[in-house]
């Protein structure tokens, strides 16, 4: 499986180099310091690191069996792993061996431990090993314990046969990695897609690895520039952090923006290549591939990095299958498929359940027959997952049918294994775990019944929860706790419904928020009573303001408003998130207040305050600028208009989806020349910083608004449009359309409306999104883009809400 290449650089660590014949040496090394035999498991506890490498490879030498284990495993969860495989040798690093002692003397568990690090440091002469020693197919090469459908982990038993058909996959039959592949490890090995894919697949090809110290930018960094790596594997969340800290810097220039949108067209890797050598560079400039696993990759990470020259490859596996099913091939990748099925192996959709059989599939279970025939079943292994395949045998995943969590970070949490421990408390009667608001919640039924809720809420968190999150990894904790006291909801067979979890917690579910029923202040009653009714929900004293109540710029500005009026308490609007909390702002409040009164935010108020600024005036050119714009419309697409009639001769607010850059101008130029002239705009101060635009903005009907630091002034600027008896253009949804459909309407045209007694008139652009696509440069010519204008909506009593929800279905239904 893997030879002996002599000389040749075989493994790098920081500035150390290791050749393949020193390689061996090690191997032999290590293989002297384990007394083991034939099919004894073996397990690796450690953090990546050299040793680790010579351990695995030491094991497979005596034909033993690696059981690599998770480095930061914690006492339990080692337990449980030392007696289900019953070790006989076990090679540790001097920072875990402490805790690995703790579980061996909890277990009983008798076993010969190995330092690595120790080990490491010693002098090794040299090997005469061409290759390590000959394997049978069926022979099991390694067991990686997993997360399963039961409560415990269960140990996947993979053969050399199984591991062979990947690697022939991607080293025989599609040439992925290659004698000159340089291969970053940066991900735990004790996973089989990082021990396969950044350790065995390189050295079974002839290539190298090299070990990133760890996973800061500063060593990954290094680790790439130093060692001149092409193939990175890692897990989505990597890769989308990378493309943020990219993408804002291109999107901060608009060189680099257009020619980003430019490679996107061209969709050429050797002028991507060329236009972002920078980007290139700092990867060491010969990053060629980038490997995505453990979960999915977002679409769209995956077209930036393809759009940078980068070749992005994802596939579709589990550990069961060693681990690959599906994998997209270098130059054939079809952004959001999982791509094509590995040579050699089957799949197809079972009722709507991806299934695969073939040389890849699991011997089994390790001590777990029952576990076996649940997802193995005449040679098909049953994966759980949704998904199709298309004509041309790409797989698309829909859904998962399993219970397992898969987090953002690729890590997978089964719940009833927490929902065993949590159950067995003498406080909880029923419990179940699940993945809501970003976090695993647990939601418990008690097992009594206490009058004194938060009192009640403090012992489950402190006696039940608390303790689990000490004895789980990071990654599994708890981070939502919901009482209820209803039964939870489960099949007539007493399976636990899982996907219906949400729906209770929503309905009657009780949070630590919910400490008690009642507020501790009256300034907490009162502030939670007003944004309870601005955003239409139950608010509590720890809900969050940004994260939990989504408070947007509008409502930061009504809740500013609202505290000076009612407490004489000052307060930013870009100070009021730094609170995070309802309670934490409460407390402000009451220690800061001048007054105590109970209302609702005046806007009516807000508007008649005074606001200095000039009006712009309409520059002449610009009005014909207008015109000749309508013409070249006419001419460039197919440009259509109805509905002219429905603008009023009064003031009036337009209010207008938005699907392109464009679209100001194709509903401006289509107005008749009066109306031009009394037709404002508002531009956001960001897009009107530079001298040219700001004196663009002064002869062309353009209000400058900052949106951001200043809402309410913005606001005010725009009503005293109104009430010199111009018409305002404005775009409800805030942002331009990814896909053509409509946004929700922020409210900002309703309060003008309602509180000035202006009418809006709806218009409905069509078309305009395939015009120009959000990221395009170049409009499509001949495409068909109507713009209608529909009939005006007068205030009369309609609330905010109702003005917007009432304009936004009237442009709904002429889409």
């Amino acid at each position: 499986m893997i030879k002996n290449h002599g000389n040749k650089k075989a493994i790098t660590v920081g500035v150390s180099e290791i050749s393949y014949g020193e390689l061996f040496a090690r191997i032999e090394q290590f293989s002297k310091l384990i007394e083991v035999a034939e099919g004894e498991r073996v397990i690796i506890f450690s953090e990546n690191r050299p040793g680790w490498l010579f351990a695995f490879l030491a094991i497979w030498n005596k034909s033993a069996v690696p059981v690599p284990v998770d480095f930061l495993a914690t006492e339990s969860e080692l337990s449980y792993i030392l007696s289900d495989s019953q070790p006989s040798a076990i090679f540790v690093s001097s920072e875990k061996k402490p805790l690995l002692e703790k579980a061996m003397a909890a277990t009983g568990i008798l076993a010969q431990i190995v330092l690595i690090d120790s080990e490491e440091q010693t002098q090794c002469g040299t090997s005469s090993l061409e290759s390590l020693p000959p394997y049978k197919d069926d022979q099991t090469a390694v067991i990686i314990y997993t997360s399963g459908t039961t409560g415990s982990p269960k140990g996947v038993m993979l053969s050399y046969g199984n591991l062979m058909t990947n690697l022939d996959g991607v080293v025989r039959k599609i040439r992925i990695f290659r004698e000159d592949s340089r291969v970053m490890i940066l991900l735990p090995l004790h996973h089989i897609f990082p021990l396969l894919g950044s350790f065995i697949a390189p050295l079974h090809a002839g290539g190298s690895v090299a070990i990133s110290p760890s996973m800061t930018s500063e060593d990954m960094i290094n680790t790439l520039n130093h060692n001149k790596i092409t193939i990175i594997i890692g897990v989505p969340r990597l890769y989308e952090a990378i493309r943020k800290s990219i993408r804002l810097k291109i999107d901060q220039s608009p060189v680099a923006k257009a020619l980003f949108a430019l490679a996107g067209k061209l969709q050429s890797k050797r002028f991507s290549r060329f236009v972002f050598s920078a980007v290139h560079k700092k990867f060491g400039g010969k990053v060629d591939i980038l490997v995505a696993g453990g979960a999915a990759l977002d679409p769209e990470v995956g077209q930036d990095f393809k759009t940078l020259g980068f070749e992005v490859l994802e596939g579709f596996g589990m550990t069961e299958a060693a681990p690959m099913i599906t994998f997209t091939r270098p130059g054939r990748v079809r952004i959001g498929s999982a791509g094509e099925v590995l040579p050699g192996t089957e799949m197809m959709a079972k009722d709507g359940e991806i299934i695969a059989r073939g040389g890849h599939i699991m011997k089994g279970y390790y001590n777990n027959p029952e576990a076996t025939a649940e997802v193995i079943k005449d040679g098909w292994l049953y994966t759980g997952d949704l998904g199709y395949i298309d004509k041309d045998g790409y797989l698309y995943i829909t859904g998962r049918k399993k219970e397992i969590i898969v987090l953002s970070n690729g890590k997978n949490v089964n719940p009833a294994e927490l929902e065993e421990y949590i159950v067995q408390s003498p406080l909880v009667s029923d419990c179940a775990v699940f993945f809501h608001d970003d976090r695993l919640c647990a939601v418990i039924v008690p097992a009594i019944e206490d009058e004194d809720h938060k009192l009640l809420y403090q012992k489950l968190l402190e006696e039940v929860i608390e303790p689990l999150n000490v004895k789980v990894s990071s990654y599994k904790r708890i981070g939502g706790l919901y009482i209820t006291y209803r039964e939870l909801p489960r099949t007539r067979l007493g399976k636990l419904q899982r996907f219906k979890l949400e729906e209770l917690v929503e309905k009657d579910g009780e949070t630590e928020e919910e400490e008690n029923d009642g507020p501790v202040s009256e300034e907490l009653r009162i502030i939670a009573e007003f944004i309870s009714a601005e955003k239409g929900r139950k608010v509590r004293p720890m809900h969050h303001l940004e994260y939990d109540l989504a408070l947007d710029s509008l409502d930061r500005v009504g809740l500013q408003v609202f505290l000076s009026q009612n407490f004489g308490v000052k307060i930013e609007t870009s100070e009021i998130l730094r609170f995070q909390t309802v309670a934490n702002l409460a407390e402000h409040v009451a220690a800061t207040k001048t007054r105590l009164e109970e209302g609702r935010t005046d806007w009516s108020a807000i508007l008649r305050e005074k606001v200095q600024f000039k009006l712009p005036e309409s520059w002449i050119p610009t009005r014909l600028a207008m015109r000749l714009s309508r013409y070249v419309f006419k001419l460039y697409f197919r440009y259509r208009t109805r509905g002219l009639d429905n603008i009023p001769d009064e003031p009036c607010i337009i209010a207008s989806n938005h699907q392109s850059f464009f679209d100001g101008l194709f509903v401006a130029s289509l107005l008749r020349t009066a109306q031009i002239g009394k037709t404002y705009f508002y531009a956001k101060a960001k897009h009107a910083d530079k001298p040219i635009f700001k004196f663009l903005a002064q002869r062309t009907n353009v209000i400058v608004v900052d949106l951001n630091n200043n809402l309410k002034e913005s606001i005010q600027k725009l009503a005293e449009v109104l009430r010199l008896r111009k018409n305002i253009l404005i775009f409800p949804e805030g942002t331009r359309s990814a896909n053509g459909n409509i946004g929700q309407f922020k409210k900002t045209f309703a309060i003008l409306s309602r509180e000035l007694n202006i009418p809006v008139v709806p218009v409905a652009i069509k078309g305009a999104s395939d015009a120009l696509p959000k990221g395009s440069i170049f409009p499509r010519p001949l495409k068909k883009v109507q713009v209608e204008f529909l009939e005006p909506l007068y205030p009369e009593n309609y609330t905010y809400d109702q003005i917007a929800n009432i304009v936004r279905n009237r442009i709904i239904e002429t889409m």
